[in-house]
């Protein structure tokens, strides 16, 4: 049994595809650093990222894929799930044997990776919907997130293009890092000292002493509309659950 062992990255992972071929060799399996080897590994390659041949191998599946498969590659990435490397490495070696495979969904890494950046993609969208903004004594608008897949860079357009004229912060509270916009372009950011951050990583809330003083008025008005319109006799538990997963609560200022 052959294991590529990559150091996790996606120029990584295209690295091992780059090296497949220039080796002639096909790997059963490839492992992250760290991963668990299979008792009977014949053969161990570790694969050295090289950034050159990662864009060679992305440059040709660009010549091979159509845009939306190239995307969906790219979506299904910022997953971070283990079981993704596998498939996608099948995968885009697939594409380099027998050209454009991205809708053969009777093969099962075509598949997986198609469900991945699905999941992905759904989630992107809830976090447009979920994400609750507060408003800062210098008037710039937080809000905190922590989604099961790394979504940020999808949904950053989408505020700036719908908060354009005002300065906001989104930060994932899981990977410790967020995107602010100044009213000019939006930068990735992170804080060399997250306990001296203006807010609590917990459940995303501004510092009393940074909040505005009109924002927790509008946080109360906003419970209060919450509540009012929610009719007893016709609540559905079950549905709200699946519209609305318990995960995303915490932050969610209807919710606190």
């Amino acid at each position: 049994m052959t294991v590529y062992v990559f150091d996790g990255t996606m120029n990584g992972l295209l690295t091992a595809v780059f090296d497949s071929f220039a080796l002639h060799d096909y790997p059963e399996l490839l492992a992250s650093e760290g991963d668990v080897i299979p008792l009977f590994c014949e053969h161990l390659y570790r694969v050295a990222t090289d950034e050159e041949k990662a864009h060679r191998v992305w440059s040709g599946l660009e010549k091979r894929l159509p845009r939306e498969a190239m995307k969906l590659i790219s979506v299904s990435w910022l997953s971070e799930l283990p079981e993704l490397n596998q498939s996608l490495f099948q995968y885009i070696c697939k594409v380099f044997r027998q050209g454009d495979v991205s809708r053969n969904f009777a093969d099962s890494d075509i598949l997986a990776v198609t469900d991945i950046a699905k999941k992905v993609l759904r989630e992107q969208l809830r976090m447009k919907q979920f994400i609750r903004f507060q408003k800062a004594k210098d008037g710039t608008y937080l809000g905190v997130v922590s989604p099961d897949h790394n979504v940020l860079p999808l949904i950053t357009e989408h505020f700036r293009d719908r908060f354009n004229d005002q300065p906001w912060l989104i930060y994932d509270a899981k990977r410790h890092y967020g995107y602010y916009y100044d009213g000019r372009q939006v930068i990735r950011i992170m804080f060399e000292d997250e306990v001296g951050a203006p807010f609590c990583l917990s459940d995303g809330k501004l510092d009393a002493d940074v909040l505005s003083s009109d924002d927790q008025l509008f946080q109360n008005l906003w419970r209060t509309y919450f509540k009012s319109i929610c009719i007893k006799e016709r609540m559905n538990p079950r549905k709200q659950l699946n519209d609305m997963p318990r995960r995303y609560w915490k932050y969610m200022t209807e919710k606190q």
